[in-house]
């Protein structure tokens, strides 16, 4: 079944709502943008996930290091890890960063006790092994890259996993547009990955039926004039998971 991810969330009780929907992962923005979190907002929404956990507050993974599994099946490999973490911990809480240092990231993300962190800011390899949290590293896909650009941005050994949106001047998420989805199923052919950009309740189903990604990730699609809507949050999650494919 294909994981979910609802991103930009800034508030426990949209984070609460989302949880029951049947998010696998939530998403807190720490980068600049209009869904950024304050201290006191992260704070809520990371005590609210964790409080209603019924294994405890701290999720694990047994994921592969670097000379354990061979590059071609490190993503699968690391894929199977996060899935096991978020069939007993779901959702799995991710911070989404960019244009900070290594250090900025550690320290927010252990005094927020996160789960995960998403880099999106085109951070290097170097940035990425010092992240101590397993990474989920974001490739931004321009008009003109074919499935082989994005390959070579797909380093494994490196970061646990990876997350396609679309590549934009204004913005490093959250544009609400899609790229082509034949290049990112060319790559889901041999990588797992989380497909965002421009994903909505309307066409998620068919998103997931011509990529085939391990997972979504949406965050302008569940909104309303700007806000999270539970509704439209509800009928993500259940679209996505609605969805049988042959994986």
């Amino acid at each position: 079944m294909t994981l979910v991810k609802i991103c930009g969330l800034k508030d426990a009780q949209t984070a609460l709502e989302t949880a029951k929907a049947g998010a696998d992962f939530i998403g807190i923005v720490f980068a600049e943008s209009k869904r950024r979190v304050t201290p006191q907002q992260c704070h809520d929404i990371v005590e609210a996930i964790k409080g209603s956990r019924s294994q405890g507050r701290e999720a694990t993974f047994e994921g592969p290091v670097r000379g354990e599994v061979s590059a071609r099946t490190w993503f699968g490999a690391w894929a199977e890890a996060i899935d096991q973490s978020a069939t007993r911990w779901r959702p799995l809480i991710a911070g989404v960063f960019a244009g900070m240092t290594a250090d900025e990231v550690n320290d927010i993300a252990d005094a927020a006790g996160l789960d995960l962190v998403q880099l999106s800011g085109g951070e290097d390899d170097a940035f990425v092994r010092q992240v101590h949290r397993p990474v989920i590293r974001t490739v931004h896909v321009g008009e003109q890259m074919t499935s082989f650009d994005v390959d070579e941005r797909c380093v494994p050994g490196v970061s646990a996993a990876l997350h396609l949106d679309k590549a934009s001047a204004a913005a490093r998420g959250g544009t609400g547009q899609t790229f082509d989805w034949e290049v990112a199923a060319d790559v889901a052919r041999h990588k797992p990955f989380l497909l965002a950009g421009g994903l909505t309740p309307e066409n998620v189903e068919e998103a997931i039926r011509t990529v085939e990604p391990w997972g979504v990730d949406v965050s302008t699609g569940v909104e309303t004039d700007g806000v999270k809507d539970i509704e439209k949050i509800r009928a993500f999650i259940r679209a996505a998971k609605g969805v049988q494919v042959g994986r």
